[in-house]
Order: structure tokens, then C-alpha cells, then sequence
């Protein structure tokens, strides 16, 4: 027995010696810098990961290995290794090419990992979607927001084009709409946010359908909508873009970027300006006059290789005017007097510390400042006002063995203060919330991801929200995957709030003493299937459930003579229904195809529960195909909307809406874009008029379908 003990031992001390760490140190080539958080593999399984100096020991025996690195932003390497060996082995790493760009990765999740890997459900539209979109619509990403399957733009003024996004059949007030992780846009500040958001800016945009208040707190029970601005690269960057509609709107759009060492800088400068269109004749303007100035610099420090200070500052001036367009064109009279001129002025300033502590480890910090001046100006009123809102977090991302987690905590804030102008009814208030919360998720040997977290909320005047969440992501296969997920909600009251319908400011009451905070709890269940062949051929789809139940809602109420009043109603509004999408790439073409059901239900009312202008029927498509060495780039769109409610429970036409573009590249820094929208030319006015009442005093009805009719328009492109 002793004999076998010493043999076991013996045994056990040679297969040790034949063992020995190997360092393996990666480097972005394009920097020259460490590569953080690169992972090493041996036959598919993980054995390592670069820290902070982008170094990485794994233990290997006596051998010849196969040896992959592979890491996010990086061209997957391979690389062979013999042990023993006494030397460092470095591996120079490539930034993504084209074809690696197809694995997106998302920070609305807060611990970016890889789309789909994500318990959570978030869809991307991607650096390519917003340099379309710079050439077809400049100014603002409502329209291309509207192509995604469950997600409906609904405009909720014919005066001043104001819209507001509304996912899975909820109200726009349910969509939280963050720039870069931090809301700016709520309330008061809320107003045409989105028609002034540059896609030229943008290196993506990330939608979340569902309940997403625990990652972000408040208002995000419907969907949630994060704005990523683009990041400096090494390679100097200069885009200049002018467009011209056949609506008379012009654009001028300019970005430029170039990161150094120490230093990057990005620059976003753009002017918009149109003229007043009264496209159906019926004189009153379906588009306003507009002139809108957006500047957005941001500087970028790197003190150290594993420190980033972003500091940045957006100014956005807008000017719409809209009304009788006899007055617009400066020529009222006793019968032509109505218009209705709204000016902002929004400044936004953010300052965000990111520090790498090694091993993947994270600490961030970030805190925004914005101010919101809004004048309104009518034939008969005046009002001017401003609302602030301020915004810190603190959170810290950590991997450990298949988990990552992340914690924060986080103060989030607005005022609204009546400057000048008649006096409201609405006195001026405020909204101050602290919160905390936790997020762990956990990957289980390559086959599921489990995500759960934690939020609690505490808000000045509404009390205490505790929001828990749970998911799961399971890969069947490598075609087959399927998510489960739920999470509570909650939205505080705010007399502001963006509705389907925009209501005159002079009318709206206090909140009464007795309103609660509205309280959700979302549910979705989905199946994915996805195939790959060939080079770049790709087919992927995707079948979702989602069910959204909100308690309490907060009702605005309008009453003769124009009152607007607030309450809670005594029971829920529920949206349900099914979302499906297709994606393909075949030979270079793509194709897009989303279909989405929503029975959505106002269960308070005992009759007539539909939510109004909600479609229960609603597809979208998009094709494009691009023939790189021609130069040539074509696209067709088109989306059908069923049949809606209007309040007084009568149903709306059905109708389709088509777009088409083409895009010529002339060398390689020039493109020329043609594009056509509403090529069908349907328009609400078509089935009825929009307004009722005179022209000296109209009122105006609320808007289903698009109100300007055709556009062509023409843009030009120079890259640098």
C-alpha cells in the first residue's frame, strides 16, 4: 500500500512539472495600448483573460496548443504555442472588420455583452442604419425608429410636428428616451426631443420592448430608448452632408473625429431650415416653418491606458412656427389671425469617468446637467417657461469566474418654473428620486444565460418603488434560442407629460394632493431561430410575446371649456399581442420584415377599451441591396397600418406607406442619395379634415396617419 501511495504521488509531482505558466500579453495594434478584457481559449473553452496591462497566465502542459484570442471591437486570432517556453508571447490584435461588425454589443444592458448572449431583449440599429438615415432624414431618428416591428411614432400635433415614440401599443409617456445612459428628455423637456436628435451624431441607437425600469428607474414600462453618440477613432474622421426636400426643408450636417494618445475630440454641427407647406390646401400649415441649430462637442482624456474622461456639451435652438399660413407668410388679417410659434433652447452638459481596475473590473461615473427654455406664442397667449433636470450615477461592473455583476446607485431629478407669460393654472413643481440596484448575471456552461436584478427607488413626494426583474436566455442549439423575461415598472405623475394628443399649456390643472404613481409588471416570452451559410448569407427570426399591465394609470381628462385634469383610474390598462421579425442576407441583399398584433385596452372604461389610434394590425418591410464595386446602393420600404380608434370609437382607414432610395458613390469620398417618402402620397386628409371649428379659432383632430403627403428629396455626401 505504501508502494502505491508513493506511486500515486510520485505521479501526481510529474504531471505537475509538466505544467507551467505561460504569459501571453495582446495588443490593439491600432493604439499601440494593452487589450483589456481579451480572452484566451483552448479548444472553445476559456483558460484566460488580459488585465489592465493586457496580460493573461494560463497554465498549460508539456505540448503544442491551438490557441484562440479573441475579445469585443478585435478580429478573433488564432495563435499557436509550444511549452515549455521562457518567453512573453505577444499577439498584436486588429480592430473589427466589416464582417466581425455583425457582433454587436449593447450598454443598455449595463455589462455590454454581446446581443445574443442578452437575457434582456435589445434590437440595434447600427452605425450603417444611421449613416442611411444621415442621407434620407437628417435632422432627427423619428422615422427611423418607426420602421422597427412594435414600435409606432405617433405625431401628436398638426401645428408643430411634435411626435413621441410609443412601443407595444403604450402611450409615449411609457417610453423612457435616454443620450448616452442618462435621461434628458421627460415632461416639459420631453417636447420634440427626437425630431432633433442628428442620426450623423449617433453610433447607434437600442431599443428595449418591455419593462426595463429596474435597469434605468422610472418610465420605462413601455420600452426604453438609449441614443449612443459616436466615439473618436485613431483614424481622423470628416463627414459633411446637404440635403433638399421638395418640402423646402434644407439640411447642412457636419462630424468630424480624431483620437490621439492622450486625446479625442468628436464635433456634430448641423442647421436645418424650411418653410411653412399647406400641403392638402386647407390653409393651415402640415408642416411648420422651422430653423434649428445643433452643436454637440465632446473632448476625451486618457490620462492613463486604463482611464476615460468624456466631457460634453450639446446646444440645440429650434424655431417652429406653424398655423394659418396666410399669417405665417406675414400677411394676417381680420379673418386670418391663428398661428402658433414655438422657440426652445436646450443645453445639455455631461461629464463621465471611465476606469478599468483590471481583470475586466469597471468603475463609472457619470452626471448630467440640461436646461430647457420653452416659449409658446399664439395669436392670443404667451407663455414661456424652463425645466432643469439633473442626473448622477455611480455603478461598478465586476466579472468573476461565469458570472458578471453590477451594482449603482444613481439621483435623478427635474424642476419646472413658469418664467413669464400669462399665468397658469399649473403651478410650478419638481421631481427628486435616489436609487439603488444590483444585477448579477450568471452564463451556465455555454447553454443559458440567467439575468436577475434589483431596484429600489425613493421618490420625494411618491414613496418607495422596489423593482425586481428576472430573465432567461437558453441556446437549445446553434440555431434555436428562447428568452423568458419579467419586470415591474413604474411611472410618476407629471401633468407634462408627453399624450397622444398635445394639449394647450394654458389649460392644464395641478396634479391633485391624492394622485399615485402608476405601477407595472411586463411579461415576455420569445423563440429565436438563427442560420448562417455560405459567405455572409444569414436568416434569422425572431417570434415574441410581451404582455404589459399597468395599475393605477393616470388619466388626463379634458373637459368644457378645455380643462385638463389628472386622476387615477380604479383599474388597469393592458397591452398584449405578438411580435414577429424576419432578417435575411442573401448576396448581398438585405431584407427586414416585422409584423406586430396589439390588442391594447383601457380596462378602467366599461365600454369602448381600446387604446386609442393603437393599430391592431401593423407590418413593416425593408429591402436593400448594395453592388460595392459599381458604387450603386438601392432600398424599398413599406409598412402597413391597420385600422385604429379614434376617441369617439370610430375606426380609421387602413393604409400603406412606401419609400424608396438610391445611393450613387462617386469615388471614395462622394455619394449622391435620392430618396422618395410617402410614394403613395397617402396623407389623413385624404379621408377627412383636420380640423373642425373656423379658421380664426380651429381645433384641431388628433392625427393617425402621415400629414405631408410625398417628398423626394436629394442629399449629398463627402466623407473623409
Amino acid at each position: 500500500m505504501q508502494h502505491l501511495f508513493l506511486f500515486v504521488f510520485l505521479f501526481i509531482l510529474g504531471v505537475g512539472a509538466t505544467a507551467q505558466n505561460v504569459t501571453i500579453k495582446c495588443i490593439n495594434v491600432a493604439t499601440n495600448q494593452p487589450a483589456v478584457g481579451v480572452t484566451i481559449a483552448n479548444a472553445n473553452k476559456p483558460i484566460g483573460v488580459t488585465d489592465s496591462n493586457g496580460l493573461a497566465k494560463v497554465n498549460l502542459q508539456n505540448g503544442n496548443y491551438n490557441l484562440k484570442v479573441s475579445g469585443i471591437g478585435f478580429e478573433t486570432t488564432a495563435l499557436q504555442v509550444t511549452v515549455p517556453t521562457s518567453n512573453i508571447i505577444i499577439v498584436q490584435l486588429q480592430i473589427v472588420t466589416k464582417q466581425e461588425a455583425a457582433v454587436t454589443v449593447v450598454s443598455s444592458t449595463r455589462n455590454n455583452q454581446k446581443i445574443e448572449n442578452s437575457p434582456l431583449k435589445v434590437e440595434v440599429l447600427g452605425s450603417v442604419e444611421m449613416d442611411e438615415e444621415n442621407t434620407i432624414k437628417p435632422a432627427g431618428i423619428a422615422s427611423i425608429l418607426g420602421d422597427v416591428s412594435g414600435v409606432q411614432i405617433q405625431q401628436s400635433s398638426a401645428v408643430t410636428s411634435n411626435s413621441n415614440v410609443r412601443i407595444q401599443g403604450l402611450d409615449g409617456r411609457y417610453t423612457q428616451i435616454l443620450k448616452d445612459g442618462m435621461p434628458l428628455y421627460d415632461g416639459f423637456s420631453g417636447g420634440f426631443g427626437i425630431l432633433s436628435i442628428p442620426p450623423l451624431d449617433l453610433k447607434q441607437v437600442e431599443l428595449i420592448k418591455g419593462s426595463a425600469s429596474t435597469l434605468y428607474g422610472g418610465g420605462a414600462i413601455g420600452g426604453l430608448v438609449n441614443i449612443i453618440s459616436r466615439k473618436p477613432t485613431t483614424k481622423q474622421e470628416a463627414v459633411f452632408t446637404a440635403n433638399y426636400s421638395t418640402l423646402t426643408e434644407t439640411n447642412l450636417n457636419t462630424f468630424i473625429s480624431k483620437k490621439n494618445k492622450k486625446f479625442g475630440y468628436t464635433f456634430f454641427g448641423g442647421y436645418t431650415t424650411q418653410q411653412a407647406q399647406d400641403v392638402n390646401n386647407d390653409l393651415f400649415s402640415d408642416v411648420p416653418k422651422q430653423n434649428t441649430l445643433v452643436l454637440h462637442p465632446r473632448l476625451f482624456i486618457y490620462p492613463k491606458p486604463n482611464t476615460t474622461i468624456t466631457v460634453g456639451h450639446t446646444l440645440t435652438n429650434q424655431t417652429l412656427t406653424g398655423g394659418d399660413i396666410v399669417v405665417i407668410n406675414d400677411k394676417a388679417n381680420s379673418q386670418h389671425q391663428y398661428f402658433e410659434t414655438n422657440k426652445t433652447y436646450r443645453n445639455s452638459t455631461e461629464l463621465v469617468v471611465e476606469q478599468n481596475l483590471g481583470g475586466r473590473k469597471k468603475l463609472e461615473l457619470k452626471t448630467s446637467y440640461s436646461t430647457f427654455n420653452r416659449s409658446i406664442q399664439t395669436n392670443t397667449t404667451y407663455f414661456k417657461g424652463n425645466q432643469t433636470n439633473y442626473f448622477a450615477e455611480a455603478s461598478y461592473y465586476k466579472p468573476y469566474q461565469q458570472n458578471s455583476f453590477v451594482a449603482g446607485i444613481n439621483l435623478v431629478g427635474d424642476e419646472f418654473i413658469q418664467t413669464d407669460g400669462t399665468a397658469l393654472q399649473l403651478n410650478n413643481f419638481g421631481n427628486n428620486v435616489v436609487g439603488a440596484f444590483v444585477q448579477n448575471t450568471w452564463r451556465v456552461k455555454n447553454k443559458a444565460t440567467i439575468e436577475v436584478g434589483l431596484r429600489n427607488d425613493v421618490a420625494k413626494t411618491y414613496g418607495n418603488f422596489l423593482l425586481p426583474r428576472a430573465a432567461i436566455i437558453v441556446h437549445l442549439n446553434k440555431s434555436w434560442a428562447t428568452r423568458v423575461g419579467v419586470g415591474a415598472g413604474y411611472k410618476l405623475p407629471n401633468a407634462l407629460a408627453s399624450q397622444n394628443r398635445d394639449f394647450e399649456i394654458q389649460t392644464i390643472n395641478n396634479l391633485p394632493s391624492t394622485i399615485k404613481a402608476e405601477k407595472s409588471i411586463g411579461y415576455n416570452a420569445e423563440v429565436n431561430y438563427k442560420k448562417e451559410w455560405g459567405e455572409g448569407n444569414e436568416f434569422f427570426v425572431n417570434h415574441a410575446f410581451f404582455l404589459t399591465t399597468i395599475n393605477q394609470p393616470v388619466i388626463a381628462n379634458q373637459q368644457f371649456p378645455g380643462q385638463v385634469t389628472f386622476s387615477n383610474a380604479t383599474k388597469p390598462i393592458v397591452s398584449k399581442g405578438f411580435d414577429t421579425y424576419i432578417r435575411t442576407t442573401l448576396h448581398e441583399w438585405e431584407l427586414y420584415i416585422g409584423y406586430t398584433y396589439t390588442i391594447a385596452e383601457r380596462k378602467y372604461l366599461t365600454i369602448n377599451q381600446f387604446v386609442p389610434l393603437t393599430p391592431k394590425n401593423r407590418m413593416a418591410f425593408t429591402i436593400v441591396h448594395d453592388w460595392e464595386e459599381q458604387g450603386w446602393r438601392i432600398g424599398l420600404e413599406g409598412s402597413y397600418n391597420g385600422y385604429q380608434y379614434r376617441d369617439d370609437a370610430s375606426k380609421t382607414p387602413a393604409y400603406f406607406f412606401a419609400a424608396a432610395m438610391v445611393e450613387k458613390k462617386l469615388g471614395k469620398h462622394f455619394s449622391i442619395v435620392l430618396n422618395g417618402e410617402n410614394l403613395l402620397n397617402f396623407k389623413q386628409s385624404n379621408s377627412e379634415t383636420l380640423y373642425t371649428g373656423t379658421v380664426l379659432n380651429p381645433n384641431f383632430k388628433a392625427l393617425w396617419a402621415p400629414i405631408d403627403g410625398r417628398v423626394i428629396n436629394v442629399s449629398v455626401k463627402c466623407k473623409l
